[in-house]
């Protein structure tokens, strides 16, 4: 009952977002700008995202590699499911990718699938902070704005330090590793911290451990960086090619400013894909950008774009959704805290730490 009123409660939230984002539209000019969008430019950004897809399961691959060996196949299913259930539940959703690819691969346990897609976000914000602090640079205003974007170097500067304090931190949490689940063992075995909690606890820092072991081995950390970059220029693309099918005076420089805004607002908790969020911040970074761009033209964008981003994952998400041999009972269940909590729980492999 707790979950379905939260449900409630964050579609009612974006529900609220989305009147707000649409109250003072002329939604007959933002229909008009969407039909005059160049179909040639949306194909392909659409084409560019299913690529970018299949980037993220690479990764994923790459990721498991330390822990154990993968199908590519079914991370690509099973990235595409998780996007899908993103999209129709929220951040809820993001549960269904560590629980779905065991049930599809039995080679990979629950909380290895957990911890790295922990390890997929760690490398997302930093190369999403490098893309954007970068960008900041190098950033040109608009002529007669210099003034209101003066901070902006100062701000791309503090993004790639904390960019580089977050690696070295993973870093230096791998090599010390042994000693600080030792000692988080020790701490929490007390009477008033429930046994199920030090377990998980143990269990995550383990698997994260093993994961980070990629970090000691260069070759590993190319490829994982190697395919985020990609992944993140399959992002980049498709934002550009969805503005230029609108045929608005903005630069790729300007797109990656935009991407950023659009992808922190991407995790808003609530249904649809942060519907409302989304298209609330990518429309006000365009007319941020750019004030001689018309608001419902600026809406359109947003429109546009989120289809791109989530329309491919949908169609495929629920193509294998209904395609698979799992049981829908087993999944449910699985998808219970109480449930998920037992999987990582009992998943204690033998811990060998790396010196």
């Amino acid at each position: 009952m707790r979950k379905y009123l939260k449900f409630i409660f964050l579609f009612l939230v974006a529900v609220l977002i989305i009147w707000f984002f649409g109250r003072n539209l002329d939604w007959q000019l933002v229909r008009v700008s969407l039909s005059k969008a160049d179909p040639w430019y949306l194909s392909v950004s659409v084409l560019i995202i299913c690529i970018g897809y299949l980037l993220r399961a690479i990764r994923w691959q790459v990721l498991l590699e330390p822990i154990t060996k993968s199908s590519l196949k079914e991370l690509f299913a099973t990235t595409t499911v998780g996007y899908a259930a993103i999209f129709f539940i929220g951040r809820a959703g993001e549960i269904v990718r560590p629980m779905w690819l065991p049930m599809r691969d039995r080679r990979v346990r629950p909380s290895a699938a957990l911890v790295t897609l922990g390890l997929e976000r760690v490398f997302d914000m930093a190369s999403l902070i490098c893309f954007f602090a970068f960008n900041l640079l190098w950033f040109t205003p608009q002529l007669g704005r210099e003034l209101e974007f003066e901070f902006i170097e100062i701000v791309g500067w503090l993004l790639l330090v904390g960019a580089i304090v977050g690696f070295v931190a993973l870093i230096i949490y791998q090599r010390v590793s042994v000693r600080i689940i030792t000692w988080t063992d020790r701490v929490t075995t007390r009477s008033w911290i429930p046994t199920r909690l030090q377990k998980i606890l143990i269990s995550v820092l383990r698997q994260l451990s093993s994961a980070l072991a990629i970090l000691r081995d260069w070759r590993q950390t190319f490829w994982v960086s190697f395919w985020t970059l990609m992944l993140w220029f399959a992002i980049a693309l498709p934002t550009w090619f969805v503005l230029l099918a609108f045929g608005l005076p903005i630069s790729f420089s300007d797109s990656l400013f935009i991407m950023g805004f659009a992808a922190v607002s991407s995790v808003v908790p609530t249904p649809g894909g942060a519907a409302g969020a989304f298209h609330t911040a990518t429309a006000a970074s365009i007319i941020f950008l750019r004030n001689d761009i018309q608001k419902e033209d600026a809406a359109a964008v947003s429109i546009a774009m989120h289809l791109v981003y989530f329309a491919p994952a949908v169609f495929f998400g629920l193509y294998y959704f209904f395609h698979g041999d799992i049981s829908i009972e087993r999944f449910r269940s699985l998808l219970s805290s109480e449930n998920a909590e037992r999987e990582i729980e009992t998943d204690s492999p033998d811990f060998e730490p790396e010196h």
